[in-house]
């Protein structure tokens, strides 16, 4: 029987109660040895109840705090209990669960404490919206100057972390922004990442609040903080 680490795969979701039970569901089947913990992060719908009834812890946040924050109580939760590696999953169904096993062997290959899963590293039939893929183009240059090393999918929300992550994104985690913010604020805490190709389904249900206009107005904004982030001291870590 293989060995596996004190995993637990959190998953934020806001009105997803289309898709959370088969997400949850999909997840389980893909991942057993892990724990799953949805956020419900003040729904309007039954999206609490869905992920119980599949299976999930479920943490319900009073209000809608919004994705950073809500991330943030996922990492809380698994410092408290000792996960070991938590790998955070999106609950529309666009993450690929059989991706799971190999983010995490990658992330116990040991040369990386976050693991990013790409959706553009490899072409696996993922066609977003051009203004989208444009901004994202832009934040991938962007933060891979800052950082030093190639970034091909700054606002992938597919990512395992190792107990080093786990320790910061519990202390400090971006709020407004958190997928780009949060790889500079990473390599700005010493912390090693690296990319691996995923693959990116349709959603389940619902629809994406992301428009056009929405798109370049969100690559402006964010922008404008990971710059005004670079101005504050760098986080510490102990090792």
């Amino acid at each position: 029987m293989a060995h596996y680490p004190k995993t637990l795969i959190i998953i934020p979701a806001f009105n997803e109660a289309d898709s959370i039970a088969q997400v949850v569901a999909n997840i389980r089947q893909e991942a057993h040895w892990a724990d799953v913990a949805v956020m419900d992060d003040g729904s309007m719908d039954d999206t609490g109840t869905m992920a119980a009834a599949a299976g999930a812890m479920v943490l319900r946040l009073p209000y809608n705090v919004g994705i950073g924050a809500s991330v943030q109580t996922g990492f809380l939760l698994a410092e408290a209990l000792g996960y070991e590696v938590v790998i955070r999953n999106d609950g529309d169904g666009q993450h690929a669960p059989d991706d799971i096993p190999h983010m995490l062997a990658a992330l116990t290959e040991g040369d990386a404490d976050i693991i990013i899963g790409s959706r553009y590293l490899e072409d696996r039939g993922y066609s977003g919206s051009a203004a989208r893929r444009f901004g994202s183009l832009i934040l991938a240059k962007l933060i891979s100057t800052i950082i030093g090393q190639p970034v091909t999918d700054p606002t992938s929300g597919f990512i395992a972390c190792n107990q080093h992550a786990i320790r910061l994104c519990a202390q400090i985690y971006p709020h407004d922004y958190p997928e780009p913010e949060s790889i500079v604020l990473m390599h700005r805490a010493r912390l090693r990442l690296r990319e691996m190709p995923v693959t990116m389904q349709a959603r389940m249900g619902g629809q994406s609040s992301i428009t056009a206009f929405r798109s370049g107005y969100y690559m402006v904004k964010v922008i404008l903080a990971i710059l005004v982030g670079l101005l504050r001291p760098a986080p510490m870590l102990e090792r």
